[in-house]
């Protein structure tokens, strides 16, 4: 069961899907039809979110897929994010998640500390911590790569293991820090990821 917060924003967000352009719809169709072949094939749903310093939009992508999952009852879908290198979770990201209702524990102390994400039940909860797309913690066969930035879709030419690559880029957050605009934008972004997820979701039929 979802947090309140979470869920009421959710709810808000599946009646903004009109805001999302027709080409975008496209493009994100995309990757609902990767998650139903894999649905229908009894086979688990592996989707990791890449950017370049896997701090920001990765995992607001891998927090919100899991967090749509959840909503749509969707089973066996399993979110990771990864960069094309590691540096951390942003502070700014982990306000932006708290305000919009999250829970972000951080689990230790290094200059790359591993956080956990709650957003409902003891079970409804993801870990995040920066890493490389071949992080043991990652799949390293049959998953999808959703590229939420160009400069990581450019310099990641090539991902092994991919059973789909599709590039769904973000405007960097990162822009408005130290700006008045700064958790405007984090969370402006954050819930932008949050309507694409939940779009991409909507669209998957569950067998009986």
């Amino acid at each position: 069961m979802l947090y309140p917060k979470i869920k009421t924003n959710c709810d808000r967000l599946i009646t903004e899907f009109n805001i999302i352009s027709g080409e975008r719809k496209v493009l994100l169709r995309q990757i609902s039809d990767y998650i139903q072949e894999k649905i229908d094939a009894d086979l688990p749903v592996q989707l990791m979110y890449v950017c370049t310093h896997n701090s920001r939009r990765s995992h607001f992508g891998q927090i919100w897929a899991a967090v749509a999952a959840n909503y749509f009852n969707i089973k066996n879908v399993h979110a990771y994010s990864a960069g094309t290198e590691a540096t951390a979770l942003h502070p700014h990201a982990i306000a932006s998640l708290r305000e919009i209702g999250f829970v972000v524990v951080q689990e230790n102390e290094s200059d790359n500390p591993m956080y956990t994400v709650k957003f409902g039940s003891p079970t409804d909860y993801v870990t995040c911590f920066s890493k490389t797309v071949n992080d043991p913690v990652n799949p390293q066969n049959d998953f999808a790569a959703i590229m939420t930035c160009s400069d990581a879709d450019e310099n990641c030419p090539f991902i092994p293991g991919v059973g789909m690559r599709i590039g769904t880029t973000y405007e960097d957050p990162k822009a408005y820090d130290g700006t008045d605009l700064q958790n405007e934008k984090y969370v402006e972004r954050s819930l932008q990821i949050a309507r694409e997820c939940l779009y991409v979701f909507s669209k998957l039929r569950v067998k009986n």
